[in-house]
């Protein structure tokens, strides 16, 4: 029978572990900082949002100083108009008796 030689394997020094352990601590490190800076940005997009969000709301609500001022026009306008068809119809009736009048002078 024959024996082999025992395989040698593979053998890593302390020195080797450590140096690979302190570069993962750097890898752990950078992705911790990156997570933190997707962590703020996510917060900041929160903030734009709830912001974006309840002016929509108050447009939508026509709450905005500028929508209430103009409505308030709006109204101011609407109140000064109802004159013209009163006056139309007035002078509409003013035709009509004055056609009156010149069918009977005659």
């Amino acid at each position: 029978m024959t024996t082999q030689p025992p395989d040698p394997g593979v053998y890593i020094s302390p020195a080797q572990t450590y140096a690979e352990v302190q570069r993962l601590g750097r890898k752990v490190d950078q992705i911790d900082g990156k997570l933190d800076r997707l962590l703020e940005d996510n917060r900041e997009i929160k903030r734009d949002l709830s912001d974006h969000e309840s002016r929509i709301r108050l447009l939508e609500l026509g709450e905005t100083p500028r929508q209430q001022r103009d409505e308030a026009r709006l109204v101011a306008l609407e109140t000064r108009r109802w004159p013209l068809p009163t006056i139309g119809a007035v002078t509409g009736v003013a035709g009509v008796a004055t056609a009156i009048i010149a069918l009977f002078v005659r």
